[in-house]
């Protein structure tokens, strides 16, 4: 559909522009007959498609037409996989084409804060630079199928407490650093179609309405070619939203918002060429979904149940194993927990689908047992109540003692944690808590497999020989499990976020989720593992954590250069091995470390990772490339991205806490801060550091006879004299360094830095 869209916009009237800017119902952009402009419909994801009916509603309520379901973002993030996601993408991709819809609204890319937010199950990670690369392949793949994405909740976007009305109030370091580059390197990578704008404020300002993310830094600065899309329901003034740069305003307003557009344009509030450039982005992506359909599409759904499958495999952790796993198919085992027929597989609200099948875990295990093995069962505790049943958990004792292993499936049922409101602890529900301890006195050998969206804490792990994360596993939970469990398949997957050992240690303890409207980010850039780690607080699970059925061994750590400016790329290439006596997969983690900074860092972040299969005895080598961004922070006087000059730690391991090799490179920075515009209160040792003006520093110190006041205590004036402001020189100086001397001594410094710019 070859349209000239200039011109199509000039034969519309400002009322037709106008409504174009917001939806005609609750999943569809308007139409415009007379001129053949066609309406299109998004639907909601991220995991799998909710295309609802015509009585629809956003938070699931109502039913939708059946779709694959996928495991959730947390779970997908956890396999570390960016061609696994990409194929999932492409799935995805397929299906909304069989139903006409022209985009899925996801992923979400919003950070792992707080373990307690209600929505961490469609969220990838704690890591800006994982969630990103994950999101990124997300979007590819459903792209590549002709439908577009709408990368959501941009930004800041980490609580569902009051996430209409409540501000975010963070520092521009942290916002570049952790919650915006969460979204930046899936923008640059994969150009979703759309992004779609959160519904609180951030510093002040709702995310609707705030032009320097939606503009200067989305589009100017990030380089985004598509269009804006609120939130459903998260504009709070229409005219002001799209001067800002959001496009289109969902669901419809009924009219409203289009007229306060109208009203806007015509008072000369809002220009009319702003309409215009909203009107052209939209209409390019209609025409855009136009061109991009495909007749006739039928999805695999046999194909993408099994996707979903190996999807579900590789994002289960296997967080703790004393050698109970994997199952001998000829075993007697006891399965117990309402779970293992009556899963928990995906969260509540906006993403709910509607599966397509859904395996029983239970009736899954029997089918890889063995003619000789046996299975029995009992529910131990109902889900929907927190309840402790005597005689359920009694009758799972019984057949637990009868057994060589038990296995218990426990977790977070819908109501603990859901789109809407968060969590305000870890726990898991109090019968699940007495159910593993009364069966873990009696058996020996128990297994734990857990279902929730978000970490919990374990009191009980001392107790239990092996524990598998299941996260939100989607439809083919149930075979997944099974698999794991008897070795049908290695586990693989690795945390993408941190299990605390107790909610305290989490480091937005003291302010999540904020006071009445205020949500205060003081713990800055130390999100997550960057602050257990730098901390060095012990924490249930390390980030990046996750057991195998076979052993690797990190034999080589090979950099093309020791030394570098940070405009060159830095090659790194680590060589492992299988060295056990299964096939499995290995997540090989790259961390950064500054050694020595001026500004407070991390003590390491996450800049590479790559999933590497290897048979038994096979040894592989994966390669990484580090730009300026891996070492680099966000100077906000510089307003850019800055490395320090210095001592580099290239970190490989299989965890945060598990470093396998090391090895330095010097970076030379291309750029020197330069404390400008020198003033009598800069400091003599600012001046000390930088050669241009370190021969004035000593002579005006030299001249004011500073340092022959402390006597042969060189130590105590060299201290003294670092911190000192050029002022002091004057104080100290008993007239010999006067204020004339230092007003020219200042001048003379400015001319020479106004010439280093």
């Amino acid at each position: 559909m070859n349209r000239d869209i200039k011109q199509l916009i000039k034969q519309l009237t400002l009322e037709e522009k106008a409504g174009l800017c917001s939806g005609a119902d609750f999943w569809r952009t308007k139409s415009i007959e007379r001129l053949d402009i066609p309406a299109v419909m998004v639907s909601d994801g991220p995991h799998g498609l909710r295309k609802q009916g015509e009585e629809a509603d956003h938070l699931g309520l109502n039913s939708s037409v059946p779709a694959t379901c996928f495991p959730t973002a947390a779970g997908m993030g956890a396999s570390w996989n960016r061609d696994l996601i990409r194929k999932v993408g492409e799935a995805l991709g397929e299906e909304c084409q069989a139903e006409n819809v022209a985009v899925l609204l996801g992923p979400g890319a919003n950070i792992k804060r707080s373990p307690l937010c209600g929505r961490n199950f469609e969220y990838f990670s704690e890591d800006p630079y994982l969630s990103s690369e994950m999101a990124a392949h997300h979007i590819q793949g459903v792209q590549s199928q002709g439908v577009g994405t709408s990368l959501k909740h941009f930004a800041a976007n980490n609580q569902e407490h009051r996430r209409m009305s409540v501000d975010s109030v963070i520092d521009e370091r942290t916002l570049r650093e952790i919650y915006l580059a969460s979204f930046e390197g899936a923008v640059k990578q994969s150009q979703p179609w759309s992004v779609m704008c959160a519904y609180n404020k951030v510093n002040g300002e709702y995310a609707s309405e705030n032009e320097t993310l939606l503009t200067r830094i989305l589009r100017d600065e990030w380089g985004f070619e598509g269009f804006v899309v609120s939130d459903w329901g998260a504009v709070n003034e229409r005219a002001k939203a799209l001067q800002a740069g959001l496009e289109l305003e969902m669901p419809s307003s009924a009219g409203i918002g289009d007229r306060k557009i109208v009203e806007a344009v015509k008072n000369g509030t809002l220009p009319e060429e702003t309409l215009d450039r909203a009107v052209e982005r939209l209409l390019r992506f209609v025409f855009k979904a136009v061109e991009s359909k495909k007749e006739a599409v039928a999805s695999d759904i046999a194909a993408h149940h099994a996707l979903a499958r190996q999807m579900a495999s590789e994002s289960m952790v296997l967080l703790k194993n004393d050698g109970v796993l994997p199952l001998r198919p000829s075993a007697s085992i006891a399965i117990i927990g309402e779970f293992a027929t009556n899963p928990r597989y995906q969260g509540g609200g906006s993403s709910h689908v509607n599966p397509t099948k859904l395996d029983d875990a239970l009736k899954e295990i029997e089918y890889q047992l063995a003619p000789d093995g046996t299975v029995k069962y009992a529910q131990g505790c109902r889900i929907e109540s927190d309840e402790i049943d005597g005689a359920m958990i009694e009758e799972a004792v019984q057949i637990a003692a009868e057994a060589e292993v038990a296995v218990i499936f426990a977790g977070l049922p819908d109501r603990y944690e859901s789109e809407g409101y968060d969590r305000t602890h870890l726990s898991l529900p109090a019968n699940h808590l007495a159910l593993i301890e009364a069966v873990a006195a009696k058996q020996p050998n128990v297994v734990v497999v857990l279902s929730n969206g978000s970490p919990v804490v374990m009191p009980w792990i001392g107790k239990v020989k092996a524990v598998l994360e299941g996260y939100l596993g989607g439809q083919a939970f149930g075979g997944a499990v099974a698999d794991l469990l008897f070795g049908a398949a290695n586990p693989s997957g690795k945390l993408a976020e941190t299990f605390p050992a107790k909610l305290s240690d989490n480091p937005s303890f003291l302010f999540f989720p904020g006071e009445g409207d205020r949500a205060e980010y003081r713990e800055g850039v130390f999100v997550g593992y960057r602050y257990y780690d730098t901390k060095g607080i012990e924490p249930l699970f390390p980030f990046g954590h996750g057991l195998s059925y076979t052993q690797f061994e990190y034999l080589n750590m090979e950099l093309d250069r020791t030394s570098m400016t940070d405009q060159d790329p830095l090659k790194v290439r680590v060589t492992l091995k299988n060295v056990g006596d299964r096939a499995g997969k290995e997540v090989v983690q790259l961390y950064v470390r500054d050694l020595e900074s001026s500004v407070v860092r991390p003590l390491q972040e996450l800049k590479g990772f790559e999933k590497i299969e290897l048979q038994p005895g096979e040894a592989g080598t994966v390669e990484f490339v580090l730009d300026k961004r891996a070492f680099a922070y966000y100077n906000v006087d510089l307003a850019d991205w800055h490395v320090e000059s210095g001592e580099f730690e290239i970190r490989v391991g299989t965890s945060s806490r598990q470093i396998a090799l090391t090895q330095n490179v010097y970076v030379k920075s291309s750029v020197t801060v330069y404390p400008v515009p020198i003033t009598r209160n800069t400091l003599i040792g600012d001046l000390l550091q930088i050669p241009q003006a370190e021969a004035i520093a000593k002579e005006m110190a030299a001249i004011s006879g500073f340092e022959s006041m402390m006597g042969d205590n060189i130590e105590m004036a060299l201290a003294m004299i670092k911190y000192l402001p050029l002022r002091g020189l004057v104080a100290f100086g008993q007239g010999k360094y006067t204020e004339e001397i230092l007003d020219k001594d200042i001048q003379k410094l400015n001319e020479i830095f106004s010439t280093l710019q």
